[in-house]
């Protein structure tokens, strides 16, 4: 099949960003990284600026039935400053634009804009402008973040080195068994609207999905440590995603070692209730916003005692592939399977 005869689902997100992006030249010097990372990267006279932007869309990226406004404010603008830590960069201002139709009342956008003032607040960051707009099809929130970076400190996730340990922080998978959660009790309340949302006991993994919370304490345990990461991506596509971008970007190969990926017990027993194998929702959930970095084996000593952080795996040849290793010793393959925005287009 010809290029120009693929469809946008056959392309998929990445394949469609690499197809719209691939004969893309840098034409001024001040750019210095364009396409193809967490953010871009621009030089103003020595100043160097990490530019970053990000949109969710209703019914694609959250559901009103179960998102808070004020929970969903906040996470749109974490879903964008965590991009800027993942190149080791200090979120400073967020531009925000707003679609949203007139269903919606004027306390709903008050609570929506009270959880984006919050997250400001908490990462000192600046509102610095934005715009509004109606919309006939549901409501769209696209946020434009800034941040500085030092040149000598930015972190890209090309620069993995054969041997590097991989790491990770927090823990992987409780974003997503918490959105799991949220449809099964939305289904059964459209089924009989007199029952109950059970969601006792289960606060953490709906904290994770509907507030997450971006990394800000590990980017400055880096510089009071001087710690250098290889390579960088937060991770909000899966773990398997995320290595392999770091991977196909370092043109390298990895190791992962299925029993030191870190999952919390309380995603554990819900992984339970579904049915889920819990390294798989570690692996394929997605919307963590953990950091996921390399380093070289000489910076180990400068992270090992931080309990935030677990080193999961290391980095190998190309040749080598990119595999899961379990408990017992068996090679499984990673594979991206993480979110996709344009998986389930159909052409009509």
């Amino acid at each position: 099949m010809n290029e120009e005869d693929k469809t946008i689902s056959e392309l998929g997100e990445f394949g469609l960003i690499r197809h719209l992006t691939q004969d893309i030249r840098l034409k001024n010097p001040g750019t210095l990284k364009g396409v193809g990372d967490d953010a871009a990267v621009l030089d103003y006279t020595g100043k160097l600026v990490v530019v970053t932007s990000d949109m969710l869309l209703e019914g694609i990226h959250f559901n009103l039935m179960y998102t808070p406004m004020k929970h969903l404010g906040y996470k749109a603008v974490v879903s964008n400053i965590s991009d800027l830590y993942a190149m080791n960069a200090i979120p400073k201002q967020i531009i925000v634009s707003l679609a949203f139709s007139k269903k919606l009342t004027l306390k709903q956008i008050e609570n929506l804009y009270a959880g984006i003032k919050l997250a400001c607040d908490n990462f000192n960051v600046d509102l610095a402008g934005g715009d509004t707009s109606t919309s006939l099809t549901g409501m769209a929130i696209s946020i434009t973040a800034l941040g500085e970076g030092e040149k000598e400190r930015l972190v890209y996730r090309s620069g993995a080195k054969k041997n590097d340990l991989i790491c990770v922080t927090g823990d992987l998978g409780a974003a997503y068994l918490g959105l799991q959660l949220l449809e099964r009790e939305k289904k059964i309340f459209l089924e009989n609207p007199e029952i109950e949302p059970q969601l006792e006991g289960y606060d953490y993994v709906l904290q994770r999905q509907l507030k997450p919370e971006p990394r800000a304490d590990i980017i400055e345990f880096f510089r009071e440590n001087n710690v250098s990461p290889s390579a960088m991506i937060d991770i909000s596509d899966g773990l398997s995603s995320e290595i392999l971008h770091i991977c196909n970007e370092s043109k390298t190969g990895c190791k992962l070692f299925a029993e030191h990926i870190p999952v919390n017990q309380e995603a554990e027993n819900l992984a339970a209730e579904f049915n889920i194998t819990p390294i798989v929702a570690a692996l394929n959930g997605g919307e963590d916003y953990e950091l996921l970095f390399t380093i070289s084996p000489g910076e180990f000593v400068k992270i090992k005692d931080n309990k935030n952080i677990k080193t999961i795996g290391h980095i190998t040849d190309r040749e080598n592939g990119h595999h899961l290793i379990t408990s017992d010793g068996t090679f499984i393959p990673l594979q991206a399977q993480g979110w996709d925005t344009f998986e389930n287009i159909t052409d009509k």
